[in-house]
């Protein structure tokens, strides 16, 4: 199949780009490289792919790895991203581009109406434009906002998430279900929950517990502790993107799932097990709980394991994994 990933220097982006590809689909990567972190590390997940920073020019195609192609475009482009599918004719576009973090999106709500509201529109269009087989794209677990009523289920309420990024993940299922009613469009959002693994993000827990630990300074520990999440690792959340992406909706065009582990970690032996594997005791700062984050997250994954999805990577397998990658990665770029 030929493949457009948006958000293809992004963590969850860049795996799922080299998965595709080695596959042997023809991958297309879309991105626009946004300062919201460092890019030098975007940059270097492109490298990754086979991705020369030094042959990037906007909306022009790079070539990569076998399968795998480049542009810099941003998706609130609308002439050039509709020009790109009339150009391409993709079978299936996996939508992972996004402005991500839900404590910026506290001081900076217009980013998030810009990337993942307006963004989010012109994608559907470009699909409803230039018909495809599939449109997969990121929803969050953070829809589903406060609630004790666990394991999360698809078939919850999510009218109040309790941050604004979550509100635009929410928007985004209500207008990708519209899209599927008006136009017979195939649809499929997936919920993420707490991806970690090799080249992850540097504002999400562990990069940021891994540099204070490594650099003498105390952790920041949110709701002193008392929070758990479903951490999921990143090859399982690739896999799931995978097999969906190949199966879409068959009785209707239109469904949501759950993507992680099914199984919640108390925050403090997440941290513990990072400790372990570093070789360093961690100084903790203890701390109230933030405005906009939930106390936990718990994935019911039954819908998504219909279609042969399983995650294989325990926490002790794949903390190793994150942190050989990150021993790796910030010394060799002393960050």
């Amino acid at each position: 199949m030929k493949i457009l990933i948006t958000g293809a220097a992004g963590f969850i982006g860049m795996h799922t780009v080299q998965k595709m590809a080695a596959l042997g689909h023809e991958v297309i990567g879309l991105d626009n490289i946004n300062a919201y972190y460092e890019t030098d590390l975007k940059y270097a997940r492109l490298a990754e792919l086979g991705i020369k920073r030094e042959d990037l020019e906007y909306n022009k195609k790079v070539n990569g790895n076998p399968n795998i192609h480049f542009v810099l475009l941003d998706i609130q482009d609308a002439g050039n991203l509709n020009s790109l599918f009339a150009k391409q004719k993709f079978d299936v576009v996996i939508h992972l581009a996004a402005q991500a973090g839900v404590r910026y999106s506290i001081t900076n709500p217009r980013d998030y109406i810009d990337s993942n509201i307006i963004g989010f529109y012109n994608v559907l269009e470009a699909c409803r434009n230039f018909p495809l087989q599939h449109l997969v794209f990121a929803s969050s677990s953070s829809v589903y906002g406060n609630t004790n009523m666990v394991p999360f289920s698809e078939k919850q309420n999510t009218d109040f998430p309790v941050s604004f990024y979550a509100a635009t993940k929410k928007s985004n299922e209500v207008m990708a279900h519209s899209y599927s009613e008006l136009y017979k469009m195939k649809i499929t959002g997936l919920r993420f929950f707490t991806v970690y693994g090799p080249w992850g993000r540097p504002d999400m827990a562990p990069t940021l517990f891994a540099k204070a630990g490594m650099e003498g300074k105390p952790i920041k520990v949110f709701n002193e502790g008392n929070q758990s999440r479903d951490f999921t690792y990143i090859d399982d959340i690739v896999q799931g993107i995978q097999i969906v992406a190949q199966k879409p909706p068959a009785e209707t065009n239109f469904r949501m799932l759950n993507i992680g582990n099914g199984n919640p970690v108390n925050l403090m032996e997440f941290i513990q097990l990072l400790e372990l594997n570093i070789g360093k005791t961690f100084q903790y700062n203890m701390m109230p709980a933030q405005d906009g984050d939930v106390q936990s997250t718990y994935a019911d994954v039954s819908e998504i394991q219909k279609l042969g999805y399983k995650t294989t990577t325990s926490l002790e397998l794949g903390i190793p994994k994150f942190v050989d990658w990150f021993l790796d990665y910030y010394t060799l770029n002393r960050k």
